[in-house]
């Protein structure tokens, strides 16, 4: 037998590695069964619903000047907003695990709200906060500045509902990262900016990207806060979830599978885009 016979031979058992808890073919198979039964069938059944529209069909959909509108209003929007969160969230998150303060346990379940609380109360309650009329949209409405029923509510309710992703990502590995570490750095002759970039960021990089993703998915999904606050103009602050509805309403069922196609098929390419980027990460840093 050669000698990579024996190698090849373990990496063949890899798949099935012996645990101390036994059952993997029975738990495997029924996590199969379960991703399929609630993630795999649905979204399959909806790929099948939009083949029957053909490539033409679903090119011709996605040109609509109304539903690329909605589609640039969801994603680009969806993207700012994740990328706010991620460096708000970070902040957030370090405030929280460095920090002794009064009332820092009842500041780290206010973080948790937007898990909690049904969507559509948070945008009312965003709508009356921004409105023209409202605590804030008041003082902003002297500057000329106007964010309820515009794109820029929308921003700020996506911000809203993808902030605590970010937070409860990151806060894990931030409490593991000893102080120790910072204050070596800054023996070492680091500066403040140094320690960040080198000590403290590639750690928790891997956390950071999955935050991302998980806050952007979050709000590419969004219905319930966003259409009290953005207005829902056609093709200034129509989102793409409140134009499947639409749809639906007008017995459009074809446009509205394809409409719902185009948001999986894009926002698989960004989420899978963004595995990838992780995984580089973990692989560069040597972080989990």
């Amino acid at each position: 037998m050669s000698a990579s016979a024996p190698a090849a031979k373990r990496k063949a058992r890899s798949f099935t590695a012996p645990s101390v808890i036994p059952g993997f073919k029975a738990t495997f198979g029924f996590t199969i069964f379960y991703l399929s039964l609630v993630v795999l069938f649905p979204l399959s059944l909806l790929i099948l619903r939009a083949s029957e529209l053909g490539f033409a069909g679903l090119y011709g959909i996605a040109v609509e000047p109304r539903v690329a509108a909605a589609l640039r209003t969801s994603f680009f929007i969806s993207f700012a907003a994740a990328a706010i969160d991620v460096v708000f969230g970070l902040v957030t998150a370090w405030v929280l695990t460095r920090y002794e303060f009064p009332g820092r346990r009842f500041l780290d379940a206010i973080v948790d709200l937007p898990f909690a609380l049904p969507t559509a109360v948070a945008g009312i309650a965003l709508a009356a906060l921004y409105a023209p009329n409202g605590w804030l949209g008041e003082p902003l409405a002297d500057y000329d500045i106007k964010v309820a029923f515009t794109r820029w509510g929308i921003l700020v309710a996506l911000v809203f509902v993808g902030l605590p992703f970010v937070v409860r990502t990151v806060q894990p590995l931030l409490v593991e990262i000893d102080a120790e570490l910072e204050e070596a750095s800054a023996t070492l002759g680091a500066s403040r900016a140094q320690t960040i970039w080198r000590v403290l960021l590639p750690p928790i990089l891997p956390a950071l990207l999955t935050g991302f993703a998980l806050a952007f998915a979050r709000s590419v999904g969004e219905y319930g806060s966003v259409i009290f606050i953005a207005g829902n103009l056609a093709y200034i602050s129509e989102i793409a979830p409140l134009l499947i509805i639409v749809k639906l309403e007008q017995f459009d069922y074809a446009g509205a599978t394809g409409i719902a196609t185009i948001m999986l098929a894009i926002s698989f390419s960004v989420l899978l885009a963004i595995n990838l980027i992780q995984a580089w990460s973990q692989k560069r840093f040597g972080h989990v």
